[in-house]
């Protein structure tokens, strides 16, 4: 039994460094009770356990008795695991069929994400870099509720329209999922599926208006390149839409430059949909047609349960019908905190600085907050406006540690409709969609 994860006594005092370097799973070990929900990976703490957790971290923990019931100390939450995709630095891998990969938070640092460090989202299979080709590439648009369907090249649509650069906040919708309990379906993301890079390309609504769009028209849905991990191709990957009236937003682009070069190729090169504040999903890259609709699009993913969540609150575990599900729209306020890295040791009576960024869906973020005793107590922190609407806001701010110990930096946003992150993870949901429970790191302090 010398082995056994569940004689804490037995286990060595560590420091935070060597235990977050292992495997998180196998550190909780050493302080949950798994016993207590058999339905969670990762379980709860025991009301005796705070003694075990210290000893397992290494330190102290001045705050503990705010710390909330069952809270797995961020010291814990979040692999170091790295993986190498042509194109991209640090990212960590979630499914390689289709080929999904988030960012650790630390590496989303820059005000704007560079290419290197942008997540990878896929329901389908990247097409062949072959058949990319940007000379031949064309878009059709078309639809039942479009007057003058036309295609056009790249060099057409660069020719005929008027340029527009913006800053834009793309979230995968199942960002966080991993943190719900019972665990729902999909890739267990984390907080990395979020970027903000800078689109180049023309309106969408620019392109349509000169396609003519009929009164009836009341959503946009696209097609794309990508091929169903089926193999079939009489199926899409995936094909989804927005309501004419994002459809419309001056920011809604058809891009085919990212940070003033082309769009990498994971990332939807030579042309993709951007559609910012709202789930990724609705940005289709390698982008062939869009179609203006008489009704809600129909196409691959767009029915429930897909990006889809119950109209009224469930309880956690809630078999919700298809026909009690609405489709998502604009993304709940969140943040992150990217300096520093979680797990640092940081040295007493040395000022702490913060930062990280901020963003609201459609609305912008109007204040943000910061906590080292678990929630308690919150001061307030610098909030920069965004470079345009729809991109994520900058934050920083600074902290004074009271003695030694294990502390935990919380942030939360609140938006211009005065709605605030949750301190812990709400709305269950049956696929995990729209957590934005506060992010947090673990801090060291010696």
């Amino acid at each position: 039994m010398e082995n056994d994860p569940k004689n804490k006594h037995d286990q060595p005092s560590r420091g935070l460094h060597e235990l977050y370097a292992e495997d998180p799973i196998k550190a909780d070990e050493l302080v949950w009770n798994r016993e207590t929900d058999k339905g969670s990976r990762r379980g709860f703490l025991k009301r005796g356990g705070l003694l075990a957790m210290a000893t397992a971290i290494g330190a102290s923990i001045p705050f503990s008795k705010n710390m909330p019931a069952g809270l797995i100390p961020a010291a814990f939450a979040q692999s170091n695991e790295p993986f190498a995709i042509p194109g991209k630095e640090g990212l960590i891998i979630l499914n390689d069929r289709p080929l999904n990969a988030e960012t650790p938070p630390h590496l989303l640092d820059d005000e704007i994400t560079p290419a290197k460090h942008m997540f990878v989202r896929n329901n389908g299979i990247v097409p062949d870099s072959k058949l990319l080709d940007p000379a031949s590439w064309t878009l059709e648009i078309a639809g039942e509720s479009c007057e003058k369907p036309t295609t056009f090249t790249i060099a057409e649509l660069k020719s005929r329209f008027k340029h527009y650069s913006y800053q834009l906040t793309l979230e995968c919708g199942g960002n966080g999922r991993s943190e719900f309990v019972p665990a729902a379906s999909g890739n267990q993301w984390t907080t990395g599926a979020v970027a903000c890079p800078k689109f180049t390309g023309v309106r969408l609504k620019d392109v349509l208006e000169a396609c003519g769009i009929k009164k009836d028209a009341v959503y946009i849905g696209y097609y794309a390149a990508d091929l169903h991990p089926s193999g079939d191709s009489s199926k899409e990957a995936i094909s989804r839409g927005v309501p004419m009236s994002k459809a419309l937003e001056d920011e809604t682009l058809i891009a085919w430059a990212m940070n003033d070069e082309d769009l990498p190729l994971l990332n939807g090169h030579p042309l993709r949909l951007v559609c910012g504040g709202w789930p990724a999903s609705t940005s289709g890259k390698w982008l062939k047609k869009i179609v203006i609709r008489n009704k809600v699009h129909d196409g691959n993913k767009m029915a429930a349960p897909s990006y889809s969540v119950p109209k009224y609150p469930v309880a956690p575990g809630t078999q919700v019908p298809n026909e009690d599900m609405e489709i998502i729209g604009s993304m709940p306020v969140r943040s992150l905190i990217t300096f520093p890295k979680t797990g640092i040791s940081h040295k007493l009576g040395e000022p702490f600085p913060v930062r990280g960024h901020a963003w609201a869906g459609d609305l912008e973020v109007k204040d943000f907050h910061v906590s080292m005793d678990f929630g308690i107590t919150w001061q307030k922190a610098e909030l920069r406006a965004p470079a345009n609407r729809l991109a994520w806001q900058h934050w920083h701010s600074e902290f004074n540690f009271p003695e030694k110990g294990y502390y935990e930096i919380w942030a939360r946003a609140v938006d211009s409709k005065g709605q605030s992150q949750p301190m812990v993870v709400a709305g269950w949901n049956p696929k995990g969609y729209l957590n934005n429970a506060c992010h947090r790191i673990a801090v060291q302090v010696v």
